[in-house]
């Protein structure tokens, strides 16, 4: 069963027209998502991705159609607090959800506005911590940290509401190659081990290999959807509307068009390699 449900919406910022054309920022949009599945949401920027996010807990309603949220839908407002407390929106700067002078009363915030005993808060607090490897970093205060790490304490913040789901706004966005190992790693490991639904929202093809399903997003709307294996080898499609594809993809797809026969392309350098193995024995 569907835990989040998106059916035929539109949203528009502003009723902006061209000729008589509204300018929709989703356009006509229609997904499911599964409890416990690993969904990687990609386009490039002002595709409407980012809107989408807002609406699997609310912070949007749609203009138009309906989403629902593990059977509620967002438009009740007598729902509002079940869904935002079922679904955790991280932003892209983890600086706007960062709240308090200590890591640990700033993972404390959520869990406190729900009105948690604090004996509760205290286990929710240390375990949240622990799950995205900053439990050492407790009594830090959050802006002397780095960007990676600054991301796991906003991911941990959430995980102390103890969501069913996570939706993720670009989280590895200008971090360094070791800081975006450190949150993806915690992500893998929460929706494996926690079974929690992730949505990762990213322009980063590499990262969206990562998961069960990848749906890639274009001027408000789906343009294409599947496993990250049926997605990538799309390739002259993606290309067409401006997307790139994983470099491992790329290197494949190009040698093909120089002829050199491979029967798949591969999503990752690991597969690259023993595929460039096999045509060179």
């Amino acid at each position: 069963m569907e835990f989040i449900s998106a059916q035929d919406i539109y949203f528009s910022y502003e009723e902006i027209e061209v000729g008589k054309k509204v300018i929709n920022a989703v356009d006509g949009v229609s997904l499911e998502i599964k409890k416990g599945e690993f969904v990687a949401l990609l386009g490039h920027n002002g595709c409407g991705k980012s809107t989408m996010a807002k609406h699997f807990n609310e912070m949007l309603l749609p203009d138009k159609g309906k989403v629902f949220v593990d059977g509620d839908d967002t438009a009740d407002e007598s729902k509002t607090f079940d869904i935002r407390k079922k679904v955790g929106l991280v932003l892209q700067n983890p600086d706007n959800q960062l709240v308090a002078s200590i890591v640990e009363e700033d993972v404390a915030f959520g869990p406190e506005n729900l009105g948690v005993p604090p004996e509760k808060i205290r286990e929710r607090v240390d375990s949240a911590l622990k799950a995205v490897d900053m439990y050492e970093y407790r009594k830090n205060a959050p802006f002397k940290l780095s960007g990676g790490q600054k991301k796991r304490i906003a991911i941990a913040g959430i995980l102390a509401m103890q969501p069913e789901c996570i939706v993720l706004d670009e989280p590895t966005a200008m971090l360094d190659p070791s800081g975006r190992d450190e949150v993806l790693s915690t992500l893998i490991k929460l929706n494996r081990e926690n079974n929690i639904t992730i949505v990762l929202i990213t322009h980063y093809m590499d990262e969206a290999v990562l998961a069960d399903r990848v749906i890639v997003m274009d001027a408000g709307k789906i343009l294409t959807e599947g496993k990250p294996d049926e997605v990538f080898s799309q390739v002259e499609l993606l290309k067409k509307h401006r997307l790139d594809v994983p470099q491992a993809t790329e290197l494949i797809y190009k040698l093909r068009g120089c002829g050199v026969n491979f029967d798949k392309v591969p999503l990752t350098d690991e597969e690259c390699i023993k595929m460039l193995e096999e045509v060179l024995k």
